[in-house]
């Protein structure tokens, strides 16, 4: 059955996530702050959580109502056909967005949602359906605003940056999906170099491999939460990954680089791209970052340093902003250059004009992609 779907992305991210849909041949109903509106089948959910680089969850609409209250909640959601799409041995879990005056805690509201969904289970098939917080098999959620209530299956379960890769972290790991943002948002596809100093736990070089070589993300999994709904398609779904393996690789013409003056980020970002199967298409060393190489000919040149979250930490920073500047000036003739930052005192500390500053948002921090031509 079509209908609305909901896809959530990282804040200001939209843009990118509406033309990945476009690309996938889905239509762009609305774009919102933080995701986008289609509509589609669940077999076109299978697609998106297959192949979409910067969404966090695709929701497929059950049902629009009016609730002014928890019990009236309650009522319309006993109506809906719970046993047709949740098995009686199953499980369920409930995410929320309430603004209801009538609600304090919008974790009575997802009590009360779960309750009228297994309440109607087990009168119609004799069994409740456990429940909880996992979201590693069915995941409903519900958007409660005012008197209008919306309830979506989430057919990532999991959302969809958790890609599977990143097994040793670090500090401040910047998400997967907001990494592909990025690398998306400097149109790099992998005709030119990709060359990524301060690497960290290798997430950028990552995630500029798996756009390089048009690798679909979502097959570094074997879980979503579509899988768990009753009617699950296990032929579709293994048509459409066996498709997407079968696809050729592109090969990437430049060469991706990734270096850190930490030698535990390093070895952390090769064991992450071996996860994620990439690891032979990423240069790997450790070094100062004024000491990355940079090879002949056009590419991009990306820096995600830190940014100074605490007090007194700005100044001391200002130092390392200035030798990237000082590195994008003399070692990057052809390239385009960019340093993502969340720190606004430093954006000018680089002592280059950005062409360009692109609005992004790392959780509640407000960032700029600062884009530099070097010429």
């Amino acid at each position: 059955m079509t209908t609305r779907l909901l896809v959530t992305c990282p804040k200001a991210i939209a843009p990118i996530l509406a033309g990945e849909i476009r690309a996938l041949g889905l239509p762009v109903k609305r774009e919102l702050t933080a995701g986008v509106e289609s509509e589609g089948t669940l077999r076109d959910c299978m697609k998106l959580n297959l192949w979409l680089r910067t969404g966090h969850r695709v929701l497929y609409l059950v049902s629009d109502f009016m609730a002014p209250n928890a019990d009236a909640l309650y009522a319309e959601v006993l109506r809906i056909p719970w046993e047709e799409h949740i098995a009686a041995n199953g499980y369920v879990s409930i995410e929320t967005s309430v603004e209801n005056p009538t609600i304090r805690d919008p974790r009575y509201a997802g009590l009360k949602c779960k309750d009228a969904i297994v309440d109607r289970i087990k009168e119609k098939a004799g069994r409740r359906p456990d429940s909880g917080p996992l979201t590693d098999r069915t995941v409903l959620f519900l958007y409660w605003k005012g008197d209008r209530c919306s309830l979506y299956f989430d057919t990532s379960g999991e959302p969809l940056s958790r890609r599977g890769y990143r097994k040793i972290p670090l500090k401040a790991p910047m998400q997967e999906t907001l990494a592909a943002a990025v690398v998306l948002e400097t149109g790099w596809d992998g005709d030119g170099h990709f060359v990524n100093p301060m690497c960290g736990s290798g997430t950028l070089a990552i995630e500029a491999a798996l756009v390089g070589t048009g690798r679909a993300p979502g097959l570094l999994r074997d879980n979503f939460g579509f899988m768990h709904i009753l009617g699950f398609d296990a032929a579709a779904w293994k048509k459409l990954r066996d498709e997407a393996k079968a696809a050729p690789d592109k090969k990437p013409k430049g060469r991706i680089i990734a270096t850190d003056i930490s030698a535990e980020a390093v070895e952390a970002a090769k064991k992450n791209a071996a996860a994620a199967r990439v690891d032979h298409l990423i240069e790997s060393g450790v070094c100062d970052f004024a000491e990355t190489p940079v090879p002949d000919g056009p590419g991009v040149v990306v820096f995600n340093p830190e940014y100074g979250e605490r007090l007194g930490e700005t100044k001391s920073l200002i130092p390392v902003y200035r030798r990237i500047g000082d590195f994008l000036k003399r070692r990057c003739q052809g390239y385009r250059g960019y340093v993502f930052t969340g720190n606004r005192e430093l954006w000018n500390k680089v002592g280059l004009k950005p062409a360009h500053a692109r609005t992004f948002f790392n959780s509640n921090i407000e960032c700029r992609l600062l884009e530099f031509e070097v010429y």
